[in-house]
């Protein structure tokens, strides 16, 4: 299994000098994205997102910087808001990221989570759907062919163009993101690209059923379920210690979740219900290396998942403590996981 991290690169949404807050919090990334890379670390996300909260609006363009910084670490989006992109130059930037990196860029497609964009590009809610099934179609078009012949509704058609440059991986790894919507579930197994599934709140065991949809949607259009991978995407912190963990970790997750949650209507969280969340059973992945690790194994056992990305860098996390979680995950969490996996296999 891959073990990696994303983030939306979170800003001071308050800050004075927005360029200077935004300088800074590149810099820290990238230095989180070389030192996950320098531990031995399977993938790192980046979320598109077009909010004052968040700095990352152009994930290809960090994503490219830190291809020439690092060696191995697989570089993806986390995720492209495609509704409100255009697929053909969505696929330019990532392969142009895949030359820089030697073969290392992946796009991770979804909706997303926020509507900003929709407004800021000039696009219509009222056509979220057909957006996304147009354009995901287009970026499998370009995807798959030099020469692309496509028409549809959103979007003039393509006749006979070339669509440069192609990636060093013959097929850039196109990954469909979604956040419990069966629907969406089921259209990636239909296709037969790989599902992330983000898990954010209640138990995750209660999402396996998802998975099952989506094996079995993949299946009933005639692709093998065992080819295609399945990531879960999940909110959790690492430290020295448990207790540590959950202080740091509290404060920053709690402002996130409060002030994406007056905006939704959802009611505020609160300590105790943190508490249960990092609880084995719950949402958060959260402790020192060893709890984390075990959570890691179980919900494996659970979900069958091909990858494990977790979302530390959250809210006005210290980029000392992310570091030091990033240095933790790497070098301890990841040791014990990838062992357990492999007992697991030798004994099945």
């Amino acid at each position: 299994m891959e073990l990696g991290l994303y983030t939306f690169a979170d800003v001071d949404p308050n800050a004075v000098n927005k360029g200077a807050e935004a300088a800074r919090r590149v810099k820290d990334l990238l230095e989180e994205i070389e030192l996950a890379d320098q531990v031995g670390l399977d993938v790192f996300g980046l979320g598109e997102h077009h909010r004052p909260d968040y700095m990352a609006s152009s994930p290809s363009t960090i994503l490219a910087a830190a291809a020439v910084k690092t060696k191995n670490i697989r570089l993806t989006s986390a995720v492209t808001v495609l509704s409100s992109d255009d697929p053909v130059r969505v696929f330019q930037q990532f392969a142009t990221v895949d030359l820089l990196s030697g073969g290392r860029a992946e796009i991770m497609a979804g909706r997303g989570s926020f509507i900003e964009s929709f407004p800021l590009f000039g696009y219509d809610l009222d056509d979220y759907d057909t957006l996304f099934a147009e354009k995901l179609d287009l970026l499998l078009a370009v995807r798959q062919n030099e020469i692309v012949d496509w028409s549809g509704e959103t979007r003039a058609p393509m006749v006979g163009q070339g669509v440069y440059p192609r990636p060093l991986q013959d097929l850039l790894p196109l990954w469909i993101a979604v956040g419990g919507t069966p629907q969406s579930v089921a259209r990636a197994g239909v296709l037969g690209l790989p599902l992330a599934l983000a898990i954010i709140g209640g138990q995750p065991h209660r999402f396996a059923p998802l998975f099952n949809l989506y094996r079995e949607s993949a299946k009933r259009a005639g692709h093998d379920p065992a080819t295609l991978k399945t990531s879960i995407n999940v909110h959790g912190f690492i430290a020295d210690t448990t207790e540590k963990a959950a202080d740091v970790f509290y404060g920053p997750q709690a402002e996130v979740m409060n002030r994406i949650g007056r905006e939704r209507g959802w009611g505020p969280t609160n300590r105790q219900h943190f508490d249960q969340s990092r609880a084995p059973d719950g949402a958060i992945f959260l402790g020192d290396p060893e709890t984390v690790a075990e959570k890691i194994v179980a919900h494996h056992a659970i979900f069958g998942n091909d990858r494990f990305l977790l979302q530390m860098a959250i809210g006005p996390m210290p980029h000392a403590e992310i570091m030091r979680g990033i240095e933790l995950y790497g070098t301890k969490v990841a040791p014990l996981v990838r062992k357990a996996l492999t007992q697991t296999e030798t004994a099945a």
